[in-house]
């Protein structure tokens, strides 16, 4: 017997880095585009430009942005780029347009509107004095960003606004908004001189995947061109996230965002229209009014101010994919390891299948490590976000070690009562089974609040599949060592309850084609299967 302890993990150890290498190889697969997305041969007719880096916001009207970290934008931005779209002359955008004079860049420039009329007087005001006084550099004046889809202007203002601007300057004049709302409020039509509208396939009420981006940009397009005819289109918006949570089959990506931005280029080249793309750099501030997705829809990251696809290289979802997986196979050692030990000082023969739950443990999390790591860094957001997404990505490192020592001790998952009973009975659990617990909870309370989130507020919310399957899987494995008698205790009944339902609503709800959606779900099923196994007897000490 203590041969067959010892010649199983080293039969199934290298089963499981063979899969975790397997794994890894393809999902860093990388793809193959006819376009370069950004192509220094090829520059873009125009990109949106916001300055904002790290902590700087415009939600803080106090923020300004000097000449100098402008201009070490915009001397990037031209090499990529001939024109640069803005939105608005506050926080220190209204020196934009001197800026790229220097640089040799055209700018479109914004005028932000909004309910208040002092504020608007005052973009109105410095937009038309930099369109007199930079004649070669404005383009077009943008007055009015997606005012209407706020709701925060009449449709008559907007267009008296839009007229007495018209009257003051030399430059075209236009008005952006999401396409449908130019449908809904054909008046604007008549005062403007060209036509802006926003194409966004993956906002959109039926998100459309990123292979059917470029066509759906296309046929909207030829549609509005239809409905309005003997003015120009232009897209004023349109790209792809290259983070976030998915909607229905619209995936956030690094590649897909490749792919998207390469196939709208190329229709642009091939039907000759115009198209401004969303945007120049990652705005982290963006964040905390649209979640993770909000803030990557750049073409540079915000902190590095590098370009997320220079042209020649490889286009990976993870770049960094070797690191990812060694450390994966390196921590799949790890709970290998840590079950071995736990024999060598154990007088206790563990059963093959407890091996094998082992095994899936350790596979599982080597897998699962590395995309759990890459979405807590892009997903956390302040003290809070880091907080819980790092609790949960340690519950699922502790769960996987300490489950494994439990496999194969034959101890069951502690139970809540254990923890926290009123007789103090955590103190009595061992060192070990004392952190399996405190993972337990750790990862309920986590689940429980992002299922709850998911059916009360799920717009913005990232679905955390891979740290929260890193913990469940040896959760669910230990139900192997259940005591086979005692009762239910209550709050895993309500957790599980609660979990269940959530789990249930949410797959429904986010649809069929939301693959995040149905392995978070699958998660929180799981767990919550496995707390309504949960059994009140003392595991052994």
């Amino acid at each position: 017997m203590e041969t067959i302890s010892f010649r199983t993990p080293l039969a199934l150890l290298p089963i499981s880095l063979i899969a975790i290498a397997g794994v890894w190889w393809w999902l860093a697969t990388p793809v193959t585009l006819a376009r370069a997305p950004i192509d220094p041969a090829a520059k873009l007719l125009c990109v949106s430009y916001a300055p904002f880096r790290g902590a700087q916001t415009p939600l803080d009207p106090t923020t300004y942005i000097s000449a100098e970290q402008i201009e070490q934008d915009l001397t990037q931005l031209a090499k990529i780029s001939d024109c640069v779209r803005t939105y608005s002359i506050e926080n220190g955008l209204d020196q934009v347009p001197a800026v790229a004079a220097k640089v040799g860049l055209k700018v479109m420039q914004g005028i932000w509107l909004g309910s208040d009329r002092a504020k608007n007087f005052a973009q109105i005001s410095t937009g038309i004095r930099l369109a007199k006084e930079f004649p070669g550099v404005i383009t077009s004046l943008v007055v009015g960003n997606e005012v209407l889809l706020r709701g925060e202007m009449t449709t008559t203002d907007l267009a008296a606004i839009i007229r007495s601007v018209k009257a003051q300057v030399s430059v075209p004049v236009t008005y952006a908004d999401v396409w449908e709302y130019w449908l809904r409020y054909r008046e604007i039509y008549d005062v403007v001189d060209f036509i802006t509208i926003h194409i966004l396939p993956y906002w959109e009420d039926f998100p459309i995947p990123a292979r059917f981006a470029a066509a759906h940009v296309n046929a909207i397009r030829q549609r509005m061109a239809v409905t309005f005819p003997g003015k120009e289109i232009l897209i004023g918006e349109t790209g792809w996230p290259s983070e976030g949570r998915m909607r229905e089959g619209a995936l956030p990506s690094r590649t897909n965002q490749a792919r998207v931005v390469s196939e709208i280029l190329s229709l642009a080249k091939q039907e000759n229209f115009r198209v401004n793309l969303i945007e120049a750099y990652d705005q982290p501030w963006k964040r905390a009014l649209e979640g993770t997705v909000g803030g990557y829809w750049g073409l540079f990251d915000s902190a590095r101010r590098a370009l997320k696809y220079p042209p020649g290289e490889a286009i990976s979802n993870f770049p960094l994919w070797k690191w990812q997986m060694g450390a994966g196979m390196a921590f799949a050692a790890i709970v290998f390891v840590s079950a071995w030990f736990t024999t060598r000082r154990k007088p206790w023969t563990p059963r093959l299948s407890s091996w094998v739950a082992v095994a899936i443990t350790a596979t599982s999390a080597g897998c699962l490590l590395g995309i759990a790591a890459d979405k807590m860094v892009y997903e956390s957001y302040g003290v809070g976000g880091w907080t819980q997404w790092g609790a949960l990505l340690a519950a699922g490192l502790v769960a996987s070690v300490f489950g494994a020592n439990a496999l194969v001790s034959g101890r069951s998952l502690p139970t809540f009562l254990d923890m926290f009973g009123p007789r103090g009975d955590g103190l009595r659990l061992a060192p070990s089974m004392w952190c399996l617990g405190a993972a337990l909870v750790v990862t309920t309370v986590i689940a429980t609040e992002t299922a709850l989130g998911f059916v009360f507020d799920p717009r913005y919310r990232d679905f955390p599949y891979a740290s929260l399957s890193m913990a469940v899987v040896p959760f669910a494995c230990l139900l192997l060592n259940r005591p086979q008698s005692g009762s239910r205790p209550l709050a895993e009944q309500v957790f599980a309850g609660l979990l269940a339902i959530s789990a249930i609503y949410v797959g429904v709800h986010e649809g069929s084609n939301n693959w995040q959606s149905l392995w978070t779900c699958a998660g929180y099923l799981l767990l919550a299967f496995t707390l309504w196994r949960a059994r009140g007897a003392q595991s052994p000490k």
